[in-house]
């Protein structure tokens, strides 16, 4: 686990009704972890600590994913954490306990991190914040890192990026300052929230930790407290391979989710929600409502301007609803889009730069990878995870991956999964 400066936490047992049960060789402490040479492998199929995915449960998903199916699937993007747990039983502020951290993501690598990438932002509602998004909106620019973590910490994640750039020395172009984005979302239900336990040097850790492969999904980094239809939610990634304009494309999204109610879950379009909900009733969890939010990032190689990269993440919502939201009044959906062509673009020059673009008549495979890869971050988020009990004792349970993919046999959406991915 990249970055990461605290373990996870240990899962809760009979947590929620239908609990994962792995297949046989899994690891203790995580539920449906693989065994090396069990008949599911592969990045697909498992994160690095070898909780299983969305695939790795033959769940039907519509696309053709990168090497990895994560966002560091697009060339030179990395991810880090740095996840926080510690502590049991009641709430003392300052004290915790303390379920949260922060993911750094960086267009263009630690290497790279001076040269801006062009980009785009939309949102679906706006109770949430992502600072720096002014000036990306002002100048189609989005600059050094983009940090995500929980509410009361984006002031502390927006200022360590600073101090990390400037200590680093990213500012190569001759600017020494910087307006960079940092994102949010409410983990206040699990974690000491208002303990303000994330801290520069844990933001700096998730810089500096940041790489590109295989990346870690679930209870980590700044999805550490996070909640998703009302089953543990957090941190989740896909990609797309794309064919456009006579040239072929790589498309990641990577999602901090913590939105939605139970009763309206869908998993590859298969309303599983409402049954969940029934079978929840008693087990103990918290009901939060389904208050939360979300924030969803989303990066490509393929060349896009601007406005092309604002019409991607209005493409956010697409996905997002396929899982089941409808996006309510309490929660913060916002959306960033980026692409790593066009280095160019961010340098000094004396006259005219060329760029290249897409044709517009040409996204609307870009805009269908979006939808695609969203949903499945989503998905991948609930299913390489594991119970979660914090403050107060307030128990989240994990996904009930059994009674899901029984659910999706009976109406035939399970798809036969390759080993060799």
């Amino acid at each position: 686990m990249t970055g990461t400066t605290e373990g996870r936490p240990a899962p809760e047992t009979g947590a929620s009704t239908g609990a994962l049960a792995g297949p046989a060789g899994a690891t203790a402490g995580q539920p449906g972890a693989i065994a090396a040479g069990a008949e599911i492998a592969g990045a697909w199929a498992r994160t690095p600590a070898g909780l299983v995915r969305a695939r790795g449960r033959g769940v039907a998903l519509a696309g053709t994913p990168g090497p990895t199916n994560a966002i560091t699937d697009v060339a030179g993007v990395e991810v880090g954490y740095a996840t926080l747990v510690r502590g049991e039983g009641p709430l003392v502020v300052g004290a915790g306990p303390v379920r949260t951290g922060v993911t750094a993501i960086l267009p263009r690598g630690r290497a790279g991190a001076g040269t801006p990438v062009l980009a785009g932002a939309a949102m679906l509602n706006g109770n949430g914040e992502m600072t720096g998004s002014w000036w990306l909106e002002e100048t189609g620019r989005c600059e050094v890192a983009i940090t995500i973590t929980n509410t009361h910490a984006v002031g502390t994640a927006r200022d360590a990026t600073i101090r990390w750039a400037v200590e680093r020395g990213v500012f190569g172009t001759g600017q020494d300052w910087g307006l960079p984005v940092a994102a949010e979302t409410y983990d206040g239900w699990l974690n000491d929230i208002n303990g303000f336990h994330v801290v520069t040097a844990d933001v700096l850790a998730a810089l500096d930790g940041a790489r590109g492969g295989p990346i870690e999904e679930g209870s980590v980094g700044g999805g550490t407290g996070m909640i998703c239809y009302g089953f543990k939610g957090g941190s989740g990634t896909a990609s797309r391979r794309i064919e456009a304009a006579g040239g072929s494309w790589i498309l990641g999204a990577f999602v901090q989710a913590n939105f939605g109610r139970t009763s309206d879950l869908v998993v590859a379009g298969v309303p599983v929600g409402a049954e969940l909900a029934g079978d929840r009733r008693g087990d103990g969890a918290v009901d939060t409502g389904g208050a939360g939010s979300v924030i969803v990032v989303v990066a490509t190689d393929a060349p896009l301007l601007p406005h092309q990269l604002k019409r991607l993440a209005r493409r956010v919502p697409v996905g997002l609803a396929r899982t089941g939201t409808y996006g309510q009044h309490s929660s913060g959906d916002i959306f960033l889009a980026f692409s790593t062509a066009n280095a160019a673009a961010a340098g000094p020059a004396a006259g005219p730069i060329t760029l290249s673009m897409l044709p517009e008549e040409s996204l609307d495979p870009l805009f269908q990878a979006v939808a695609e890869a969203v949903e499945e971050a989503v998905l991948n988020a609930l299913f390489a995870n594991a119970a979660m009990t914090g403050i107060d004792g307030r128990l989240v349970p994990a996904l009930p991956v059994e009674a899901v993919v029984a659910r999706l046999a009976a109406v035939g959406r399970l798809a036969a999964v390759s080993p060799r991915r």
